[in-house]
């Protein structure tokens, strides 16, 4: 059984809650706006795992607090890419435990294998155009979203003609355009068109609820519990 600490007791940290309890583990420390100062290292020395679901604009300071005090943090908030790089690269270093990544369901990242082995054989054929869109609520804060970006960079790995994304408005020739949509309280969903004069393929991963999201946040935190070192949803699930 973990002693956890949600950081971001939202629509998202109430269902990692749920999960949790449901697996055995117990909840130590339950942060939103209204308790701020209870994120402290002090209360952090007392939890075997964090997990932070919070806004691209706090997640840096709750991810190095939880570093600082020693705790493993899986982190799912998104948007804040650059400066998640510089910890991860501080964690592979020797400090402490991360566990990152863009999206937590199970299903969306066997999404991201799917789309890497269709773009890898469409490069071989050639003639064919990509394009992303994602969907989701009113609430997300950055778009595209982080799951966007990372078909994008999974496909664009696998096709040399093809260098980075942006978004649908700013269509730049070699980059995967992504049309970010935000409407109702879409939890999440995903279309990839590759697209000839002849024929197209399309690819769609559509989540049902935020549930499969906090299975496999809490999962993430029950693999780092004891480790040291960077991980994400490939280490997991034993991609690699």
């Amino acid at each position: 059984m973990l002693k956890i600490a949600i950081i971001g007791y939202g629509k998202m940290g109430h269902e990692i809650e749920a999960i949790a309890l449901d697996r055995g583990h117990s909840i130590v420390l339950k942060i939103d706006a209204s308790n701020q100062p209870d994120l402290s290292e002090s209360n952090l020395k007392n939890v075997d795992v964090a997990i932070e679901f919070t806004s691209p604009h706090t997640a840096k300071q709750n991810v190095e607090l939880c570093l600082s005090a020693g705790t493993p943090v899986v982190c799912g908030t998104t948007g804040w890419n650059d400066e998640a790089a510089k910890i991860i690269e501080r964690v592979k270093a020797g400090e402490g435990t991360f566990f990152f990544a863009s999206n937590y369901s199970v299903g969306v990242n066997i999404f991201f294998k799917l789309n890497a082995m269709a773009s890898k054989l469409l490069a071989k054929v050639g003639g064919y155009n990509v394009g992303i869109q994602e969907t989701h609520h009113t609430q997300k804060l950055d778009a595209p979203s982080g799951t966007a970006i990372s078909i994008a960079n999974a496909i664009t790995a696998e096709n040399p003609n093809l260098n980075g994304w942006t978004l649908v408005s700013d269509k730049v020739d070699g980059k995967i355009p992504i049309e970010a949509v935000r409407e109702g309280t879409v939890p999440g969903t995903h279309i990839v068109n590759f697209e000839s004069e002849q024929d197209q393929i399309v690819l769609s991963h559509i989540a049902k609820s935020r549930r499969g999201f906090a299975i496999g946040a809490v999962l993430a935190a029950e693999f780092i519990a004891g480790k040291k070192g960077f991980y994400n949803m490939d280490n997991l699930l034993n991609f690699d």
